[in-house]
C-alpha cells in the first residue's frame, strides 16, 4: 500500500469520527431546545449533553449562532421529510382520511416540533434569525401541504381538498400547541376523531 493510499484510509475513520460527532451535537441541541428551551442550548450545555468536549464541538461550531444555525436546518429537513408519504402506502375510504389526519397532527407533536416552536418563539423579538427562518418554514409548510392533500385526494381531482388540508394543518398545529405544557393526548385522539368523521363526511359529499 502507497503512503498515499494509506494516508487516504486513515481520513474515512477520522471524516466518519467527525460526521457522527455533528450528527450528536446536532441532536443534541435539538434535544435541549424540545425539553429545557432556548436558553439551554448553549455550545458548552450540548457539548455536555452529547458527551462531547467543548473543545470539539468548538470545532465544529466555534459559535452559538453557528451552531443554532445548523440545527435550525436539520430541524426544518426532519420536519420536510417527515411530511413526505408513498402514495402506494395508503390505505383506503375512511381510513384514508384518519392516517391523513393522524401524520399531519404527528408532524406538530413530536420532539422536533417542539424544539422548532422555541426557535420560533426566539424569532419573534429576532429579526436576523426571523430571516433564516422563514425560508425553512416556507419549504416546510408547502411539503406538510403536499403530503396532506396528495393523501386525502391521491388522484387530485378534488378542489376542496386543498382548503380542508390547510385546516387540518392548522388544527394540528393547534394541537400541538396545546400539548407543549402538559400531556394533551387524549384530549387530541378525541379531537382528531371526530375532524376526521367531519373530513370524511365531506369529501363522499358530491363536488
Amino acid at each position: 500500500m502507497t503512503t498515499g493510499a494509506r494516508a487516504a484510509g486513515a481520513r474515512e475513520p477520522q471524516q466518519e469520527r467527525s460526521r457522527l460527532t455533528r450528527e450528536r451535537l446536532l441532536d443534541a441541541t435539538i434535544d435541549a431546545l424540545a425539553r429545557d428551551g432556548w436558553s439551554s442550548a448553549t455550545v458548552a450545555a450540548v457539548a455536555e449533553r452529547a458527551g462531547v468536549s467543548r473543545g470539539a464541538a468548538q470545532h465544529h461550531f466555534p459559535t452559538r449562532e453557528s451552531l443554532i444555525t445548523a440545527a435550525l436546518q436539520q430541524i426544518f429537513e426532519d420536519m420536510t421529510e417527515s411530511a413526505s408519504v408513498a402514495k402506494a402506502e395508503l390505505p383506503e375510504g375512511d381510513a384514508r382520511v384518519s392516517a391523513a389526519i393522524d401524520r399531519a397532527v404527528e408532524l406538530y407533536t413530536g420532539k422536533v416540533f417542539k424544539a422548532a416552536l422555541q426557535v420560533w418563539a426566539a424569532a419573534a423579538s429576532d429579526p436576523a434569525l426571523r430571516r433564516l427562518i422563514l425560508p425553512m418554514e416556507d419549504k416546510f409548510a408547502h411539503a406538510a401541504h403536499r403530503m396532506t392533500t396528495s393523501m386525502l385526494d391521491p388522484d387530485g381531482t378534488d378542489p376542496r381538498v386543498h382548503r380542508i388540508a390547510q385546516v387540518t394543518l392548522d388544527l394540528a398545529r393547534g394541537l400541538g400547541l396545546a400539548d407543549t405544557l402538559s400531556d394533551d393526548s387524549a384530549r387530541r385522539a378525541q379531537v382528531v376523531a371526530a375532524w376526521a368523521e367531519m373530513v370524511s363526511a365531506a369529501l363522499q359529499t358530491p363536488h
